[in-house]
């Protein structure tokens, strides 16, 4: 039985759907703050699948009857937000945590995958692309705390022997993702071009981010499984994308001149960021969606949905 923190948001779901089509059985959690029910739809009626409302800060060890892995994916993942009440966000991404690892260790769950952040610990790089052993220096709350529960994770492993794999996703993109959130660029600036609104870029465009399509990352998760254990492997194309070419990029697929409206700069935001994958690859993993078939992918999904 693998369980899923979080598992009706956007990642979350969409590893639970590739762990059921592998026959295993799956029992997500989640407090449906910011995923979707319907995100589920496909899982719902399979009999292999348990769904529990319920939150990662006061769940317990009944919950993890049966369980031998975790995928844990519930967090808070504003930058912003954990800039304007960096108290809430150490409660979910740190407490949170600490929760799931004393359960495990009374349950004697003997393995998590947890989804870190390899696009907010490293803060602004000292050289790109960033690889695991680059220094973390994260300069958001929110990158603090995804770094804080990693060293949770070790802590356990070290002393209960709790085994881990720390997946630290780049900028993750693709179907299903909240295009009304707070996260997310690629599915807010599609559903605003889509609305006839302009895209808001914070800032002047020229910060960089690694963008990785939600499919390939749930390939990573599904790697973690047998094949990765008790160490950390960014999840990424180890490709720069600028602010200003996803509107490009953008213009292109609709056929249109998209602009942009320009805002202030975020607190918090690292200025440019892209992911080393080798040592992940060197276990299998391969990334299979360059960044205009993934949009164009996401474009479907959001024409489809309509």
């Amino acid at each position: 039985m693998i369980l899923i923190t979080g598992g009706s948001g956007f990642i979350g779901s969409s590893i639970t759907d590739a762990l059921l089509k592998a026959d295993y059985e799956v029992k997500v959690i989640d407090n449906l703050s910011t995923g979707r029910i319907e995100n589920l739809d496909n899982a719902i009626n399979n009999k292999n699948f348990k769904f529990i409302k319920g939150d990662i800060r006061n769940f317990n060890a009944h919950d993890l009857e049966d369980v031998e892995v975790i995928f844990h994916e519930a967090a808070q993942i504003d930058v912003r937000k954990s800039v304007s009440d960096p108290g809430y966000d150490l409660d979910v991404n740190v407490a949170g945590t600490i929760n799931i690892l004393e359960n495990m260790r009374k349950s004697d769950v003997k393995k998590i995958i947890y989804a870190s952040s390899g696009g907010a610990i490293y803060g602004n790089p000292g050289y790109l692309p960033c690889n695991e052993k680059h220094p973390t220096d994260p300069i958001s709350p929110y990158g603090a705390s995804k770094l804080a529960a990693e060293k949770y994770i070790r802590i356990y492993h070290e002393t209960y022997g709790i085994d881990y794999v720390n997946l630290r996703y780049a900028n993750v993109y693709g179907p299903r993702q909240d295009p009304l959130g707070e996260a997310g660029v690629i599915a807010i600036f599609l559903n605003r071009v889509l609305d006839n609104k302009k895209p808001v870029i914070f800032g002047n465009g020229k910060q960089t981010r690694d963008y990785v399509h939600v499919y390939d990352v749930v390939e990573a998760n599904l790697l973690a499984i047998n094949k990765l254990n008790n160490d950390n492997f960014n999840v990424g194309t180890g490709i720069e994308t600028s602010v200003k070419e996803l509107i490009e990029i953008i213009s292109e697929l609709l056929n249109k001149d998209v602009k942009a409206e320009y805002a202030e700069e975020r607190k918090g935001e690292v200025q440019r960021i892209a992911l080393d994958v080798s040592k992940i690859k060197n276990f299998g993993f391969k990334p299979g969606y360059d960044l205009r078939e993934g949009m164009r992918n996401v474009l479907e999904w959001m024409n489809g949905k309509a």
